[in-house]
């Protein structure tokens, strides 16, 4: 397995003179003619900060507002770095927007000067962990919409990465780590996702049904995704799956209890989604740079996007939260790492 680091938060410029950037992460990618297509997303803060109170940007009927946090306030819990929570609505300490950037080689990427925008009310505190699925030549993002109104799972289009058209949430709050199938299977769009909040379930992947690709149905959860291996609190989708001779490859993700994030792989039935028949026996990508052990969240692996070549996987996954890396898997690597679901 070989692992470059590809760009970092100083590679990027902050969308507004008072911002800065937290990072640039958890990219999806995909192949447009020539060149390699990455749609990753940037965290921006305040540039500038006070010992008195933390800022929060809100992004608003088409512009940014700005909530004052005083720090010693005790209404308020600031020991989460990302989060801040209050008894009646809890707020993130950066917002999120996306940033294109296109290559000639799958390493070297130039980004785009104008960001996507946060643009409705689901998506007042940022937009998040965009995964690409081409279908018919246009290209849906799936992508996490964050708000007063919870975190839903949101779609949009693009037919050159110019310019973006909201289809609107798909799945409601709180769900995440939406990825959709890039074909009909027996007539059928499939989509993974995630539901987020329950008092009784674990956090464990889905299956949905749909044909027309806004209204989803027939969920059932896809029960043998979680890890065997080790401890798992929580999985998701991370990748838009790819069809081989022995089935769809699904590369998702695997978070313990101590939020350290490592990728795994599953082998899915051609005809049917929902049945797994080999899923990984041991990590198949966890942290072991320096840039994936320590950032801004540590020990934290997560992808978005590949792009399957003929001899292997890139897999471009975001690194603490901070910056983005490639690794190569060969699919002999990829297989090797399978066994079968009991």
């Amino acid at each position: 397995m070989n692992k470059q680091l590809l760009v970092a938060r100083q590679d990027i410029a902050p969308s507004r003179p008072d911002f800065r950037v937290l990072g640039i992460f958890n990219p999806g990618i995909v192949k447009l003619g020539e060149e390699t297509i990455m749609l990753a997303r940037v965290a921006e803060t305040m540039r500038d900060t006070s010992r008195e109170r933390v800022t929060i940007p809100v992004y608003r009927s088409h512009q940014y507002m700005f909530l004052d946090v005083p720090i010693n306030d005790p209404n308020y819990d600031l020991s989460d770095a990302r989060v801040i929570r209050n008894h009646d609505q809890n707020y993130l300490t950066s917002i999120s927007h996306f940033r294109v950037g296109r290559s000639r080689d799958g390493i070297h990427f130039h980004f785009d000067e104008k960001p996507v925008l946060p643009d409705t009310i689901y998506e007042e505190y940022g937009i998040e962990d965009p995964r690409i699925t081409e279908i018919d030549g246009r290209y849906y993002i799936t992508y996490t919409a964050v708000s007063a109104f919870g975190i839903n799972a949101a779609l949009m289009v693009t037919d050159d990465f110019k310019t973006f058209t909201r289809l609107g949430n798909i799945f409601p709050f709180d769900n995440k780590d939406t990825v959709i199938f890039p074909k009909k299977i027996g007539g059928y769009y499939y989509a993974y996702h995630r539901p987020s909040t329950s008092d009784f379930g674990k956090l464990d992947i889905w299956v949905a049904k749909s044909t027309n690709l806004l209204h989803w149905g027939e969920h059932v959860a896809l029960t043998s995704a979680r890890v065997g291996y080790g401890s798992s609190t929580r999985v998701g989708a991370s990748c838009v799956p790819f069809l081989t001779d022995q089935g769809w490859v699904v590369i998702y993700h695997s978070a313990d209890k101590y939020h350290r994030y490592h990728l795994a792989a599953l082998l899915v039935d051609k005809d049917d989604p929902s049945r797994v028949l080999k899923r990984s026996k041991e990590p198949l990508v966890q942290p072991s740079e320096p840039y994936e052990i320590d950032g801004f969240v540590r020990n934290v692996i997560f992808s978005c996007g590949l792009v399957a070549e003929k001899d292997g996987l890139d897999i471009y996954y975001g690194a603490c939260d901070q910056q983005v890396a490639k690794c190569h898997l060969t699919y002999q690597e990829l297989f090797d790492n399978l066994e079968e679901v009991a």
